[in-house]
């Protein structure tokens, strides 16, 4: 499977979470389409068939820095 760059599925992932907020505060139909649009984007990059799977599949692809990285926390 191919997968997309870390830099579009970050961009992907940001951008759904801010139409996320904008939905809840405002509930627009057009905020609402462009979140349905790239929850698709999302599942096709990802290979998944739902915006949740999607988004865990993407921070998973994500590299890692700071004190997320797991080998920061190890020793």
């Amino acid at each position: 499977m191919l997968m997309a760059h870390p830099a579009v599925l970050l961009e992907l992932v940001e951008e759904y979470e801010v139409l996320e907020l904008l939905h809840a505060r405002q509930g627009r139909d057009e905020v609402r389409r462009r979140m349905d649009d790239v929850a698709y984007t999302l599942c096709v990059s990802t290979g998944t068939r739902d915006v949740d799977a999607a988004l865990i599949a993407a921070r998973h692809q994500l590299p890692r820095t700071g004190a997320e990285h797991d080998s920061l926390l190890a020793g």
